[in-house]
């Protein structure tokens, strides 16, 4: 993943020659290609419909120059009060202004405070952005990058497509932001509380007879816990039919919002040898408790008796596109006890989601590691049981984004032990520039099937065991003795 702001807020590629010396030193260490966000703030910021690509144009060049692969995403969001933000890079100026006399197209929580790193989705099909709807906007930008990148996607330099879809490009409310105060692990708040979104539910409980229902006011704030809220607390009012009916349209919207982009990227890119991906966030706060409070107030409706995720594997695959997931360094021992953590769980159970449902997955590491523990924690998640000597394996990541391109990445230690992990990564083979041979092939991308209705994704909501992970990877970067060693050397460098 390269640095978020590679290309500066003022649309320039920022020290080229330094980039090109770091990027042809990933390519030697065997590295498949780079991540970059494609920033709808920079290349959109003049007006609607005017797209300034040129520095992205140098970017992607000199990436295909260094011989790497590309996934480039459509980052329609705002970079700036997220964990591992560093530079600001708000939304297009013109999409603010109308923020100004129009503050409900960004999303709200119940104190009315406005959070304008992504537009409501309440505003999906307003056509409030000089006669365009936000769906619109996001489409329009899509097609312009097909148009104007049409010789690097017809080169086979862009191999995926992320489509952002919310906050930090993951679909999701922005529930737990920090610019609104929140610190881990704090429950966060629902995002609910703009006219449009408003309004829509007013008329989802009025249709079922109760229009008297209105958003909860019992769930806390964004550092509370769970069990300090009426909402959340044990036998709480997510349990009652009100609470499972405001949580159903919580998430149905997300569903719904992330199938409504996915099908206009899939118009924009149709053809193209190229896949579609979606990323979703790995909250491991408060997994391990009965309500998944953290969970449930950025979208994700899910409990033991609930799965919230494979939903939206099965929306996914409607687009033929990857599950891109997160904190795959993560395991439970490294967590604070309070915050009832269960990240182990939640890969095994995104993952096998969207395996259950004949989708590729993804992903990437949430937090910035150097470490031999992450890196064997990584490659367990990728080869959940191991490397097939016949074949590829059963269960097998369709690949790994590692976060992030950095100067401490290239500390001679740091960068000894990633370029093991990369070798480990490839099974212990050598770099192979043909996905064919590896079982990576990508052909042109197919129109997105029939839309599915609200039901069918639903039944995806059955819960079921994962499939059983292996306890260490059969591909370790080095054990408890060479951390060991790493931390006395580090001390005497």
């Amino acid at each position: 993943m390269l640095p978020l702001g590679v290309v500066s807020v003022d649309n320039v590629l920022e020290d080229k020659e330094g980039l090109e010396k770091q990027l042809k030193e990933l390519r030697a260490a065997g590295v498949d290609g780079v991540m970059a966000d494609v920033w709808w703030g920079i290349v959109g910021s003049q007006g609607p419909k005017q797209y300034d690509w040129t520095a992205y144009r140098n970017l992607f060049q000199l990436v295909q120059d260094c011989g790497l692969k590309l996934q480039a995403i459509m980052s329609f969001h705002q970079c700036g009060g997220n964990i591992g933000d560093v530079d600001n890079i708000p939304l297009p100026q013109w999409v603010l202004k109308i923020g100004e006399s129009d503050p409900d197209i960004f999303y709200t929580n119940r104190s009315g405070n406005r959070d304008e790193e992504y537009l409501s989705l309440g505003v999906d099909n307003q056509p409030l952005f000089y006669g365009r709807t936000a769906v619109e906007v996001y489409s329009d930008y899509m097609k312009s990058f097909r148009q104007n990148m049409s010789d690097f996607l017809g080169d086979g330099l862009i191999i995926d497509i992320e489509v952002g879809l919310g906050p930090a490009g993951e679909l999701r409310y922005p529930s737990y932001a920090r610019n609104q105060g929140w610190v881990f692990p704090g429950i966060g708040e629902f995002q609910c509380y703009d006219k449009y979104l408003k309004a829509e539910f007013k008329e989802a409980a009025t249709s079922v007879g109760h229009p008297e229902w209105d958003f909860p006011d019992n769930a806390g704030t964004y550092n509370d816990t769970p069990e300090s809220t009426e909402f959340f607390g044990s036998q709480g009012a997510y349990l009652t039919e009100k609470g499972k009916f405001f949580l159903a349209w919580y998430s149905n919207k997300l569903l719904s919002h992330g199938d409504q982009i996915l099908e206009e990227a899939n118009k924009a890119f149709l053809g193209c040898k190229v896949k579609l991906a979606a990323k979703v966030a790995g909250i491991h706060w408060w997994y391990k408790t009965d309500n998944h409070a953290a969970e449930l107030t950025a979208g994700y409706y899910n409990l033991k008796s609930r799965d919230g995720y494979r939903p939206i594997a099965r929306m996914l695959s409607r687009h033929y596109a990857i599950l891109n997931f997160t904190c795959l360094e993560m395991r439970n021992s490294e967590q604070i006890a309070e915050a009832k953590s269960g990240p182990q769980e939640l890969v095994q159970q995104v993952l096998c989601g969207g395996w259950r449902e004949g989708i590729d997955v993804a992903g990437e590491n949430a937090l910035p590691r150097y470490d031999r523990d992450g890196y064997n924690q990584i490659l367990l998640n990728a080869r959940p049981n191991g490397v097939n000597k016949d074949g590829p394996p059963k269960l097998r990541m369709y690949g790994l984004t590692y976060l992030r391109l950095s100067d401490d990445l290239f500390q001679k230690m740091n960068f000894n032990i990633f370029k093991t992990f990369v070798k480990k990564m490839h099974a212990d083979q050598d770099y192979c520039p043909d996905p064919e041979k590896y079982n990576n092939d990508i052909g042109p991308l197919e129109q997105s099937k029939p839309k599915m209705t609200i039901e069918d994704l639903l039944e995806a909501t059955e819960p079921m065991e994962p499939f059983p992970w292996d306890k260490e990877t059969d591909m370790s970067v080095g054990d408890a003795l060479a951390s060991l060693i790493d931390k006395i050397l580090s001390i005497f460098k």
